[in-house]
């Protein structure tokens, strides 16, 4: 059985930081794209960063460059988030996605992330 479970979310005042676990299982996690997907409350989907199969490949949404840091332990069959500075904008539901062509396409259950003074 698939498994992408998510852990690490919770409340951060902002300025501070916090970091995203993904622990997958079910499925070759290190011949998969992996991504990491918000949803902010009342709002679409919204990719914020991206990492190939061997981590030589990263990208980030423009807004959180600098601030988050996606890597991957192929070993561990988990992928990370570091979140810095982060502030009320961050404030969503990040799920972790695994991409593997259109048939192998994954998700998680999602963790709640609240920036809040």
């Amino acid at each position: 059985e698939v498994q992408l479970v998510e852990s690490g979310g919770g409340l951060v005042q902002p300025g501070g930081s916090l970091r995203l676990s993904c622990a997958a299982s079910g499925f070759t996690f290190s011949n998969y794209f992996m991504r990491w997907v918000r949803q902010a409350p009342g709002k679409g989907l919204e990719w914020v960063s991206s990492i190939s199969s061997g981590s030589g490949s990263t990208a980030y949404v423009d807004h959180v460059k600098g601030r988050f840091t996606i890597s991957r332990d192929n070993a561990k069959n988990t992928l990370y988030l570091q979140m810095n500075s982060l502030n009320v904008e961050d404030t969503a539901v990040y799920y972790c996605e695994a991409v593997a062509g259109p048939s192998y396409d994954y998700w998680g259950q999602g963790t709640q992330v609240t920036v809040s003074s």
